[in-house]
């Protein structure tokens, strides 16, 4: 089979091409971090209800050594990102913005840290609640940014049957290479992790979804899985969300996921490569999730590259190590189309995040007004999901949050952002909708 066998140019409807910025990055081999002198772990860095944590201050810790528990079936532990001691247990600074109550830990000088904590275990001999148990146990997320609980997709409702995984390895967020470098330097960890998601949900296959401006690591799975009968590459069109997992499932599968249903419903779960990577390494040695690798790149950036980085480094020191170009303009933890400026540098890595984009003041300093809508339909055209964002935006600006969710369909907006980038009139669209369907939550709580 050639290269041009593996192009589907069936993808999904609207959607934008912005600059990708990737070769930043994209060319650098994965680097590992040093250890900060204190790391943040925060008890609520994933979907559903915080951990619990099993440690108090002054207490030793070793690398790797669960410090928080599971709060029930949607929640997961935290593990030791290195050997040290607990400084304390209190608020500390999110990106999110509240403060977020977190372990601190004083990480040991000179020490080895050698992981301390593991199980090892032969993954063909489990069963797939067993799989399911042991993927939780780990304190894997979604590390695309989602954070939702790997372990919960591997259980989908009783009601719908998986017959597909599908791998997300499009990465279409501008500036963001880390699973475009897992894909090259880890491939047998990714082999091994989708064999293990087959297994937990009981898929008959597997296709690995990868965007066409990546073809060099489309042409290293294509080799690897040549042996592996359940196992496909496909190559799909360049543009933005095409990494979304609705528009994802559409392009390879052709399948819709009706509004409000998850992937399961169409007989789907989607993981994303790095998550794969992770549970492919960590699941045969009976470790937890401390570390992964984060793209940080932007103007602002002096060495640019992918890192290795324990979960709860600070913000601030990452940016001392890779050296920060002065004044820094803006800092975005993850792409710069659905990630999130920062104000702070004392928020920690977590789980969630794919990587830190700083940018330079801009040569034009001068903001942009934002004008009225002048009926373009650009954002229309825009839009993945089919939405009037248009409308949408007019009804924000009156406040009228419970008809935008319950006459235009707003809780089907997954905020990708393509309406706000296509706009003429500046008008922040996404922003809106945010803060919409933030305040229709509390209304509803």
């Amino acid at each position: 089979m050639g290269l041009r066998d593996l192009f589907r140019r069936h993808t999904f409807e609207h959607g934008i091409h912005p600059p990708d910025h990737k070769a930043l990055t994209a060319g650098l081999s994965i680097r590992r971090l040093p250890f900060a002198p204190y790391l943040v772990i925060p008890l609520s860095q994933h979907a559903g209800a915080p951990a619990t944590p099993l440690v108090k201050k002054g207490q030793d810790v070793a690398r790797g050594e669960p410090i928080a528990e599971a709060n029930g079936f949607v929640s997961v532990p935290m593990h030791a990102p290195a050997s040290g001691v607990v400084d304390d247990i209190r608020l500390m600074p999110s990106a999110r913005g509240p403060k977020s109550l977190s372990i601190v830990i004083r990480v040991y000088e000179g020490s080895p840290q050698r992981v301390e904590y593991e199980s090892p275990r032969n993954v063909d001999d489990m069963t797939p609640e067993q799989i399911v148990e042991a993927v939780q146990a780990t304190g894997m997320v979604g590390l695309g940014g989602a954070a939702f609980p790997t372990h919960v997709k591997m259980r989908p409702p009783k009601e719908h049957t998986v017959d597909t995984v599908v791998v997300n390895g499009c990465e279409c967020e501008p500036y963001l290479t880390c699973d475009h470098r897992l894909m090259l330097e880890k491939p047998d960890e990714l082999i091994a992790g989708i064999k293990i998601a087959l297994r937990a949900t009981g898929a008959k296959r597997a296709v690995i979804g990868i965007e066409d401006n990546k073809m060099d690591a489309v042409e290293v799975l294509s080799a690897r899985v040549r042996s592996e009968a359940l196992i496909d590459v496909q190559a799909v069109p360049t543009k933005y969300p095409q990494g979304a997992e609705k528009m994802l499932i559409e392009s390879l599968l052709h399948r819709r996921i009706p509004p409000g249903s998850l992937p399961s419903s169409v007989g789907v779960s989607v993981f994303n490569v790095g998550t794969l990577v992770q549970i492919g390494e960590l699941l045969p040695t009976g470790r937890g999730l401390i570390e992964r690798v984060v793209t940080v790149t932007g103007a602002g950036i002096r060495q640019p590259g992918n890192y290795l980085v324990p979960v709860g480094t600070p913000i601030r020191y990452l940016l001392e190590h890779v050296g920060a170009n002065e004044p820094v303009h803006e800092l975005i933890l993850g792409g710069p189309m659905m990630g999130m400026s920062v104000a702070a540098l004392d928020v920690p890595v977590t789980k969630a995040m794919s990587g830190m984009v700083v940018l330079p003041p801009p040569k034009q300093s001068k903001q942009l007004p934002v004008m009225a809508c002048i009926r373009c339909a650009y954002c229309v055209e825009a839009c993945p999901m089919h939405l009037n964002p248009s409308t949408l935006g007019l009804l924000a600006t009156k406040r009228e949050y419970q008809k935008m969710a319950a006459d235009f369909h707003l809780n089907d907006c997954f905020e990708c952002g393509c309406c706000t980038y296509v706009c003429p009139s500046n008008i922040p669209l996404v922003q809106y909708f945010r803060i919409a369907k933030a305040i229709n939550r509390e209304r509803a709580a």
